[in-house]
């Protein structure tokens, strides 16, 4: 947990006000870490760690807030990028305005951090971030379809980071988590409109996901991931985690036809 001055790392963990940004923070402030864990509209209470207001779908707030931490704790050895929601609806009852607003938060709030990090963490020839996906970058699930595609854009972000970084001393990693119980169940937004024609599978979509969540994992396994990662001298770009049956699936993927494979998920979520 310390840096190469022998000081706590100095870690920021975006979307700190619930779901797995706030187990991230919390576990990892208590391990002794300097945590900073940012937060855009609810104020954090009670926390472990230093609260601090950005907003990642703001370039100006994402740079003040670095700066910010760059000025009281003069280096940031970790970024943990857990900002992010979910839009749920079929794809042909999604607005465009609805798709851009799930891909500023997730695609290009992640963008905007790393790259308001990446100069500090270049200079000193050493950094790690975390970016938290989903299995849901690997898998993508029917009514879901905005929020799985925000992933699976992660992914191929975070992979090609890791790659141009690498020489520069800076590590990515990707946390793939299946179902926790966190908040992010409560804050999923649906489409606005949702069309007679989907209307059935779409509730029953977004309940049965909803009853796979709330019925997941505690989140403290991720943060307890996230520590491990931070302490791998070479960490992996992906660290899958989630119930066993969740980590199958993209195994499955691979060698089932397709067909069966679709069967097997509209299965898992009664549509079929």
């Amino acid at each position: 947990m310390f840096s190469m001055d022998n000081e706590p790392k100095v870690v920021v963990v975006t979307g700190a006000s619930s779901g797995l940004g706030r187990s991230c923070a919390d576990y990892l402030a208590g391990c002794g870490y300097r945590v900073y864990g940012t937060y855009r509209r609810t104020a954090i209470e009670g926390a472990g760690f230093e609260p601090l207001v950005m907003d990642v779908d703001d370039e100006d707030s994402v740079c003040g807030g670095m700066r910010r931490v760059l000025d009281a704790e003069g280096r940031i050895d970790v970024l943990i990028c857990c900002a992010g929601y979910g839009v749920a609806g079929s794809v042909e009852d999604t607005s465009i305005e609805e798709a851009q607003a799930q891909f500023n938060t997730n695609v290009f709030g992640v963008m905007r951090a790393c790259r308001a990090v990446l100069p500090h963490m270049r200079q000193r020839g050493d950094g790690l971030i975390i970016i938290i996906s989903s299995l849901g970058g690997l898998i993508s699930a029917p009514y879901h379809g905005l929020y799985c595609s925000s992933k699976f854009a992660i992914e191929g972000l975070a992979e090609a980071l890791r790659m141009e970084v690498e020489r520069f001393g800076v590590r990515v990693s990707m946390i793939e988590p299946g179902d926790f119980r966190t908040g992010f169940t409560a804050n999923r937004v649906g489409c606005r409109e949702c069309g007679p024609d989907y209307r059935e599978c779409y509730e029953k979509s977004v309940r049965e996901m909803a009853r796979s969540e709330q019925n997941g994992a505690d989140p403290v396994l991720v943060a307890r991931l996230a520590q491990r990662i931070i302490e791998s001298g070479n960490p992996r770009l992906r660290y899958p985690v989630g119930p066993r049956f969740q980590l199958l699936a993209p195994v499955l993927k691979k060698f089932l036809p397709q067909g069966v494979f679709e069967k097997i998920i509209k299965s898992f979520y009664k549509i079929d």
